[in-house]
């Protein structure tokens, strides 16, 4: 009896051990520090000037967005709707994204069409639904008319054209790079916290593995390998089973990264997005579709891996995502810098 006591206990060890080595693979805490370009170090007072461009609504055509009006850092990063609202009150087609975090992903947006996140903030100034500026050269012209921007823009970056669209981009950028989230419960539990999860958590972590949302959703980030290198990203097709769901939530109608390549390979083919903080940034999709994180499991484990949860393991699963919420740290309003005597907007023809 004994000795079959201590077999079991083997087992039971092995089966431990297999379990951890399994998840190691596939589970990383966020490391402390994000990447940096070494054309674009982070100072303090380029995150500064990042800081006030990223809440400026000065760089739309009519002040009315900013970046912080789709992915408002005062929240989860995101402005909880289905899709954004742009200048003049037109909608966008794709879902706004978290800003949190998105410093460690190697490719931006939905479909990865920008490889950095100094590509990325050069997007949504010129593009016409969102902040409808006419060019780079209109929105220089527009920070050079603000003498606090001159003169920063000089301090950081130095040079006779200090005040750049490149620049401007380098110092958004440098800002995202301090958004991000450490120290989640699962964070600590990967470094050794046994309390830092439920009972809960702890089979919502099993099951996401077993059920084989690892497969995509891997990595220090969970959103794919974090060894790949800038510009190259991690995509997926979605959805790849048919399913009720793609009618109900139109989940096909837009065609993913097949939008900006015109590569039939890419059809339907998407940027796999972080589950860093997950259960703040409702709705889900790329269109935004599904309000509830429980549904949203339910939707791709049907549509991505062919499987139909129950309740009771959807309620596990949601649980462990949650404990995917890190800390944030505190963001505070910049004061901007002034236009004295009048207004820029509405200089631009």
């Amino acid at each position: 009896m004994n000795r079959y006591r201590r077999s079991l206990q083997v087992c039971s060890t092995w089966v431990v051990l297999l379990f951890a080595a399994s998840h190691a693979a596939a589970f990383d805490a966020l490391p402390d520090l994000p990447p940096a370009p070494t054309d674009n170090p982070v100072t303090a007072d380029k995150v500064a000037l990042g800081k006030q461009l990223y809440f400026d609504p000065r760089l739309s055509i009519d002040g009315t967005v900013s970046c912080n009006s789709c992915h408002n850092v005062m929240s989860g990063g995101t402005d909880s709707r289905p899709t954004s609202v742009g200048v003049n009150g037109q909608r966008g087609g794709r879902n706004a994204p978290t800003v949190w975090n998105a410093a460690y992903l190697t490719a931006q947006f939905w479909d990865g069409r920008a490889a950095t996140l100094e590509d990325q903030a050069k997007g949504p100034p010129l593009n016409p639904i969102e902040m409808g500026m006419p060019s780079a050269a209109a929105v220089v012209e527009r920070l050079n008319a603000i003498p606090g921007y001159v003169e920063q823009f000089k301090h950081v970056f130095g040079g006779d054209n200090a005040v750049s669209y490149d620049n401007m981009a380098k110092a958004i950028a440098t800002y995202e790079r301090t958004l991000i989230t450490l120290n989640s419960p699962f964070d600590r539990h990967l470094k050794g916290d046994k309390s830092a999860l439920s009972a809960a958590q702890k089979r919502g972590m099993k099951l996401f593995a077993d059920t084989g949302c690892t497969g995509c959703h891997n990595g220090a980030n969970f959103a794919g390998p974090t060894t790949l290198p800038v510009g190259q990203g991690f995509y997926q097709k979605f959805p790849t089973y048919p399913s009720d769901y793609d009618k109900k939530y139109g989940l096909s109608e837009d065609k993913g990264r097949y939008e900006s390549t015109k590569n039939s390979d890419d059809m339907n083919m998407w940027r796999v997005p972080s589950l860093r903080n997950v259960a703040l940034t409702a709705p889900y999709f790329h269109n935004g579709s599904v309000k509830t994180l429980s549904q949203a499991v339910r939707v791709m484990a049907k549509v991505q891996l062919n499987k139909t949860l129950q309740d009771e393991q959807v309620d596990d699963i949601v649980a462990f995502l949650n404990s995917l919420v890190g800390e944030f740290p505190v963001q505070s309003l910049p004061r901007l810098p002034e236009t004295p005597n009048g207004s820029l907007v509405g200089a631009i023809k």
